[in-house]
């Protein structure tokens, strides 16, 4: 495996364990020609699939951490949202980090809290967002923070497989299946009223065959999914946590975490946070299998 400084590539003996502003300059803030440059070619040809596509994470091994002493914690990434700004040739990476629940860290005794909740934190270029989903509806639940008051600022220790393979037939993703090789997909979404384009990256965690017919349908989750329905201010309010699944190259579904009634006899008793908001959308969808 080969971690990715992105735009220059490792020299012997070289650990490519990059700061937050280190990664920015490296990409996230750069412009649309110049970063999809780097995410395509950036980790060298070993990060390159062999269809001739952006080389993909290995999901397996790659970390956010922080960097203040008292807890320099460390965040398994789970997907890459990067949004593409088609107005002002800009870019920016969100990546979403796996879930964890509420604790009280390093305590002698009573680890988890009482009142406890799922954590998830989402590290952009310049902003953080957490959301804490707890049993009942959490008025707490995305907070938005500069990325640099998040556990003192974040390293970024991303890798790449050495070899992948775009599979873009039905019996190639059928195979890659049987072989249990790793899986990793892109879904990408474009509002062109908008300018904006969305690459969502994620590994394929859970996989649907039928050997009956030719057919396959990818379910995974969470993920980052951003609105681009409309331009936010801030980019990190236009994500929300999300599941998608999809079955063809030309199109996605989502459901998506969202305030919820709980109704009983048609009556409402409460509202939770719960995936619940459906939504199909056109879409680019690749998948890739890891080979190395």
């Amino acid at each position: 495996m080969k971690k990715c400084r992105l735009r220059r590539a490792p020299r012997r003996g070289w650990k490519p364990v990059l700061s937050r502003r280190a990664f920015i300059q490296a990409g996230a803030g750069s412009s649309l020609l110049s970063a999809a440059g780097a995410w395509m070619g950036g980790c060298g040809s070993a990060g390159i699939s062999s269809g001739g596509q952006w080389p993909v994470i290995d999901y397996g091994q790659s970390f956010i951490s922080g960097t203040v002493s008292s807890n320099r914690v460390r965040f398994l990434v789970e997907s890459r949202t990067r949004i593409l700004d088609e107005r002002t040739g800009k870019t920016q990476d969100y990546y979403q980090c796996a879930s964890c629940k509420s604790e009280n860290t390093f305590a002698r005794k009573d680890l988890f809290m009482e009142d406890n909740y799922d954590f998830i934190p989402i590290f952009g270029p310049e902003d953080g967002l957490l959301f804490r989903r707890k049993a009942y509806l959490n008025p707490r639940y995305r907070e938005w923070r500069k990325a640099e008051d998040l556990w003192g600022g974040q390293v970024y220790q991303v890798k790449t497989p050495r070899a992948t393979r775009l599979v873009s037939t039905t019996d190639e993703i059928h195979r890659a299946t049987a072989e249990a090789l790793p899986l990793v997909a892109q879904t990408e979404i474009t509002r062109a009223d908008t300018g904006l384009t969305a690459i969502i990256e994620f590994p394929v965690k859970t996989m649907n065959i039928r050997d009956e017919e030719p057919t396959y349908q990818v379910d995974t989750g969470p993920i980052a999914f951003p609105d681009l329905s409309r331009r936010h201010e801030r980019l990190p309010d236009a994500l929300s946590l999300a599941f998608v699944a999809f079955n063809a190259p030309h199109f996605a579904d989502f459901v998506i975490e969202d305030e919820t009634p709980i109704l009983q006899d048609d009556r409402e008793l409460t509202r939770v946070h719960h995936y619940s908001r459906i939504l199909s959308l056109p879409a680019k969808n690749r998948i890739f299998a890891i080979e190395g």
